[in-house]
């Protein structure tokens, strides 16, 4: 019986759990935390509870309850762990979850996030497998924080593109996975996290047994990225990342090297990734466009070629 209620394990490379309760009724369970990618305490709160959370909204439910996991140094200061647990929660709250307690460990580095339990219907589960050839790729949110960040570090950003990027960082994906939910059609939906766009659609192609085709001209991009990339700035983590998907990837003479570093950038709480029918996308896009508009359709899914990536 266990077993055959586990609807959603490991076996896939998703973004969470998920077990059958009761006949309408299955619990979603995922967890992450990291290092602060901000000087900002009550911001780095944010952002990694927002990005705890997207696990849930990627796998069509909604989070109701949460656990922090927060581990720290001796060197912290009481008020500077009060702001994060704050950040944390204020987001929390912000997506109608609840955090009922959770576990504390000294260690030589921040690090924070939560545990996160969600709902969702059995029948009305997305998972990250599933694409079909004819479909098109829908992403959320632009893509750069990793570069962005980087630069941040080296004092290379203006103002606007700090605010920008923290904007979207530390923005849930709650309205954004209400509209993928109620989309018609959805074959596969996942969130773009640590692996980079790469990463996670070639995740969603090996799994579907197809091919996906990025068009590196159409991803939406966050103020400044293009240009720093150009000039070198890119973090170890998309290096990795193209490492990772190269054996299963070509790309097109004509792409830009620029963008498909951007599309192996990992991103922090970043957006989610629908594979979905062209119709049913266009409709998807007017609905993300009051308070998404930078969403866009970034690629297409093909029969399953030599390699499950093609980026042009």
């Amino acid at each position: 019986m266990a077993d055959r209620d586990l609807l959603v394990g490991y076996d896939s490379s998703d973004d969470a759990c998920v077990y059958r309760v009761t006949g309408d009724t299955a619990v979603i369970q995922t967890v992450d935390f990291f290092t602060p990618i901000v000087d900002d305490p009550y911001l780095f709160g944010q952002i990694a509870a927002a990005n705890a959370l997207s696990d849930v909204y990627a796998m069509g439910g909604v989070p109701r309850l949460a656990m922090n996991l927060l581990c720290v140094p001796n060197c912290l200061s009481l008020q500077t762990v009060r702001k994060i647990l704050e950040g944390g929660h204020d987001k929390a709250v912000e997506a109608g979850c609840v955090i009922a307690g959770g576990h504390t460990i000294q260690d030589n580095e921040p690090k924070y996030g939560l545990c996160v339990t969600g709902f969702v219907h059995p029948d009305r589960i997305l998972k990250n497998v599933g694409a079909r050839p004819g479909d098109v790729l829908v992403l959320t949110k632009p893509l750069g924080s990793g570069v962005l960040t980087t630069a941040i570090k080296g004092g290379l950003c203006t103002d606007a593109q700090k605010a920008e990027v923290y904007m979207h960082m530390a923005t849930l994906n709650a309205r954004a996975g209400e509209a993928v939910a109620a989309a018609d059609n959805v074959h596969a939906c996942t969130d773009v996290t640590g692996f980079g766009l790469l990463g996670h659609s070639y995740e969603m192609a090996a799994g579907s047994d197809v091919t996906i085709v990025l068009e590196g001209e159409r991803l939406p991009l966050m103020g400044g990225a293009r240009e720093l990339a150009s000039m070198g700035i890119i973090p170890a983590g998309a290096y990795r990342n193209l490492d990772y998907v190269a054996p299963h990837m070509r790309r097109a003479d004509t792409a830009l090297q620029a963008l498909e570093d951007l599309a192996a950038d990992p991103q922090t709480s970043g957006g989610l990734l629908a594979a979905l029918p062209p119709d049913d996308a266009g409709r998807l896009l007017e609905r993300l466009r009051p308070f998404a508009p930078w969403s866009a359709v970034v690629g297409r899914v093909t029969e399953k070629q030599d390699v499950s990536i093609l980026f042009a």
